[in-house]
């Protein structure tokens, strides 16, 4: 949080306020503030955080607001709670889904919701054929035809890309925030890997090496 500030400043020469957004499922994890004293130098460095999980307390009004935020919220903390049940993923997710055409959303801010609770709540692939004809029922009920079975494949194929695009770019920025210069030879390589498992490999890589030649060896051995 502090180097992001410090680099925002730097970089526009504006003021800059931070805040944080806490996603994780520890209740007592809830950071604020970084600082440091060496030599009678002293830094402080204080920012607000909302925590998703407080807001299960408020899923009544989650689920009336119009907020798209309110649904993105709803399906963050959803992927978390039904991660080893995926029946219970199916039922929530296709409420979820119902739910934005019940609320009468546009139909771009529908799609661009859709993508990301698609992304969010993946289900195995004999749910996700169920989940596909429950929603093409529903949309045939409601004469509501938003999102064609076209549509719904490019979307999975965008998921995909992204999440490698994704995964690609976290490799390289942990990389860039710990050893600041990274060769364009690194930067290809991270970029023609298409294997995620891989990919999270080196990135807990990237985290945790003394050094980015340490790094090197260890993508090498992995192409």
């Amino acid at each position: 949080m502090y180097i992001y500030h410090l680099r925002l400043f730097d970089r526009f020469h504006r003021l800059v306020a931070s805040f944080a957004v806490l996603g994780d499922e520890d209740a007592d994890w809830r950071p604020y503030q970084f600082g440091y004293h060496l030599w009678g130098c002293e830094i402080g460095f204080k920012f607000p955080i909302v925590k998703l999980l407080d807001l299960k307390e408020r899923w009544a009004f989650l689920e009336t607001s119009r907020n798209p935020f309110a649904k993105v919220v709803m399906a963050h903390l959803l992927a978390q709670e039904t991660r080893q049940t995926p029946e219970n993923r199916f039922e929530w997710k296709l409420s979820l889904v119902k739910g934005l055409y019940d609320q009468g959303f546009r139909r771009e801010d529908l799609l661009e919701l859709f993508r990301f609770i698609d992304w969010l709540l993946a289900l195995p692939e004999d749910l996700e054929r169920r989940f596909d004809e429950e929603i093409t029922h529903y949309e045939e009920e409601k004469q509501m035809t938003y999102i064609t079975s076209v549509e719904r494949i490019g979307i999975q194929k965008g998921i995909q890309q992204g999440r490698l695009q994704n995964a690609q770019e976290a490799v390289l920025d942990a990389l860039e925030a710990r050893f600041a210069m990274v060769s364009s030879a690194i930067v290809g390589a991270i970029h023609e890997i298409e294997d995620l498992s891989l990919l999270k490999h080196l990135l807990k890589q990237a985290i945790t090496v003394d050094s980015l030649s340490a790094f090197e060896e260890t993508l090498n051995g992995n192409r």
